[in-house]
């Protein structure tokens, strides 16, 4: 879109349309609402599309060992739990996402407000332990945009807060192929010193071959409050995958021939990854006066991985078939909050912060020799590093209309040295610095207490990562050509609550300028290019009742319409800008459905059913091949009840109940086309959990 119609836009949204909110810069401040103190009331106030599932990790009908477990009900979000734990979880917000091949990219990632997104813009989910979270934020559209690099939205996962006067858990599960979860928590202290720690276990052998997995989690929350106006949050997290097994995609004769089966190439080259990543953080959440708080926090962290692919990489310019990683990173953060009043009475809070995060990682590359570490044939230093400084202004208008308006300034330098420098081989080090400022401008109109209409527009960028970085087209040096992607926002929406009943609806439209894509694939390495013009459009509707006493039905309904393609093609080669113009953008499903109905028949009972189905999902850029739709249905069921002096929760479930055949999820651009990643057939799993007081 040229400036002059955004700039319009802006000004016609700000003279016609009333009301606005919005979840603060940083979800992780302090949450200041002037209707309302309660977080549900500052996101239905907020002037962006932002909702939450709240997690009750003993009472859940579900392991609780993937995102993809609690997503499903939210509209315009799609994860996809790839049956594979060597790959992380294939994440997207509003079509933000859908073509990542390994990570979550283009939507960011916050734990307990400290980031799961590293400086270059990818992120891994599974680090975010689940058996103690209480709630899941999701922000989609413009404002997601404040958050900095790669937000095409962003998540966040909240640890609970220790258990007043202590308590001890334990938990069990286990179902098909092999599946096993053990888990145990422990919460000590009081209101001014508590902690807590949750500690889980989980294997499996995989439902197809070649697909087993084992990993342990410790996660730990302590927090102190010296005095009233004081609190100090420290995290730990640790996070350890010894093993797991890559069974590899199948090409769509293999997909439909048998489902079950691992690609032959999975056992051939032995394909798995193992990780470990230890991180510490600590939050200085201070009250300066009555109008004044302040928020600071630090962490860091180290992640090492090893992953051995699917080819042996002996070519003379391939960067082999292991990759071994090993990471360092930390950052700080700062955010000042105000709040007065403006001269007509009405409340007026602004934000200013800064933050800094910086990653340095030991990369090397090794043959695969039939699954053995060979030959050395990659050896580099990588950095990258962020420095953000952002500010907010939320203010009251009127009685009905709020104005919220922001902005933040990031850079990002991405760094390659390269060690490894051979004939066929060459040097491939140097330096690359990104810019960008991201305004965002949202209103809402309180119609009345019950319903709010809201609009917002915005700007935010997404920076390669080091990987698509790496490899020029020339075949020399790093791809210092591959420009960041640079998108436009907007949004307008209206959310209505009635006693227990919750609507949201949102229709929003964004255009991306130089969206990444890859352009070739050669000899292990994949050389990326940008497209011109990428569309995200489409609707969000949902429906959900609060759970109610016994005998209560409660309903949830989550519908996507998303319309996302290629406007124009890469500006590499005419065959690139010929093989996309028009084409329809790869792992996005047009249309999305989640029902879900669950009951509580009798004191400590409940039940339920859920339905999901998606639309066909294209496989590559070149749209030649596509995954089929499909339509899956799943039942639950749960206890609750205390028996010598122990509180217990026994739950069951089934997946895919009809234990249909579809593709779980999609490796988009796959060069050799493995695209289909198979879901599992019929899943039962049962599970216990103890709660000791």
């Amino acid at each position: 879109m040229h400036s002059s119609r955004f700039i319009f836009f802006v000004t016609l949204l700000a003279a016609s349309l009333p009301k606005a909110t919005w979840a603060q810069a940083e979800l992780s401040l302090p949450a200041v609402s002037v209707l309302s103190s309660s977080d549900a009331q500052r996101r239905f106030d907020a002037a962006s599309s932002h909702t939450a599932i709240a997690v009750d990790a003993f009472e859940s009908a579900t392991p609780l060992v993937n995102l993809s477990e609690l997503l499903a009900d939210q509209a315009g979000v799609v994860a996809l739990n790839r049956g594979n734990y060597a790959q992380d979880l294939q994440i997207s917000i509003r079509g933000f996402g859908t073509r990542s091949t390994f990570g979550v990219r283009g939507v960011r990632l916050l734990v307990d407000g400290i980031p799961a997104t590293m400086p270059d813009g990818q992120g891994q989910a599974a680090t975010a332990q689940l058996a103690s979270a209480s709630e899941i934020e999701v922000l989609r559209g413009p404002f997601a945009q404040l958050y900095g690099n790669a937000a095409g939205g962003v998540l966040q996962v909240r640890t609970r807060e220790p258990r007043p006067g202590g308590g001890a858990g334990a938990q069990v599960a286990v179902g098909p192929n092999g599946e096993r979860l053990l888990g145990a928590s422990v919460d000590v202290g009081n209101a001014e010193l508590g902690g807590l720690m949750d500690v889980v276990r989980f294997e499996t052998n995989g439902w197809r071959p070649h697909s087993a997995a084992e990993r342990i989690h410790l996660n730990s929350k302590w927090v102190a409050r010296p005095n009233s106006d004081t609190r100090v949050t420290a995290l730990v997290n640790l996070y350890n995958q010894p093993r797991a097994q890559d069974p590899l995609g199948l090409t769509r004769a293999q997909f439909t021939a048998d489902p079950h089966q691992a690609q032959p190439l999975a056992e051939a080259f032995d394909t798995r990854k193992a990780v470990a990543q230890n991180q510490f953080g600590l939050i200085l959440e201070q009250q300066l006066g009555p109008q004044d708080a302040l928020r600071a926090q630090v962490y860091g962290g180290t992640r090492s991985l090893e992953q051995t692919l699917a080819f042996a990489g002996t070519g003379a310019s391939s960067a082999g078939g292991v990759v071994d990683l090993a990471r360092n990173y930390a950052g700080a953060g700062v955010a000042w909050t105000h709040q007065s009043r403006l001269p007509s009475g009405l409340p007026f809070t602004w934000t200013l912060g800064a933050n800094a995060d910086r990653l340095v990682e030991d990369r090397r590359g090794f043959v695969n020799d039939r699954g053995s570490v060979g030959t050395l044939k990659r050896d580099e230093t990588d950095r990258a590093g962020n420095t953000d400084v952002y500010g907010q202004v939320d203010s009251w208008v009127s009685e009905r209309l709020r104005l919220v308006a922001g902005a933040r300034f990031t850079r990002v330098r991405l760094a390659v040295n390269d060690h490894y420098v051979r004939a066929g081989n060459p040097d491939d080090s140097g330096t690359k610095t990104f810019s960008h400022a991201s305004p965002v401008l949202g209103l809402v109109w309180s119609v009345s207490d019950s319903l709010n209409l809201y609009s917002n527009v915005g700007s935010g960028f997404e920076s390669p990562t080091l990987s698509e970085l790496a490899y020029s087209p020339s075949g020399s040096g790093s791809n210092f050509a591959l420009g960041a992607a640079r998108t436009r926002q907007m949004e307008l929406g209206a959310k209505w609550q009635s006693g227990p009943h919750r609507w949201n609806a949102a229709v929003f439209n964004a255009r991306t300028e130089g969206e990444i894509v890859p352009i070739d694939s050669m000899g292990g390495r994949t050389i990326y290019g940008n497209a011109a013009d990428v569309r995200r459009r489409g609707v969000e509707l949902a429906w959900q009742t609060e759970a109610g006493e016994r005998g209560a039905w409660t309903p949830r309904v989550a519908f996507t319409w998303l319309d996302a393609y290629f406007e124009r093609g890469t500006s590499s080669t005419a065959t690139s800008a010929a093989r996309l113009a028009g084409g329809r953008l790869p792992g996005a499903a047009r249309t999305v459905l989640h029902l879900s109905l669950d009951h509580r028949p009798a004191p400590g009972w409940r039940w339920g059913v859920d339905a999901h189905a998606s639309g066909k999902v294209l496989v590559s850029d070149q749209s030649l091949e596509a995954a089929p739709g499909y339509a899956a249905l799943g039942l639950h069921a749960a206890r609750t009840f205390e028996a010598a002096g122990v509180r217990w929760n026994a739950w069951a479930r089934v997946d895919n109940l009809l234990d249909r055949r579809y593709a779980g999820s999609v490796i988009v651009n796959e060069g050799n086309g493995r695209y289909y990643e198979p879901a599992s057939g019929r899943r039962f799993m049962l599970g216990l959990r103890a709660q000791f007081y």
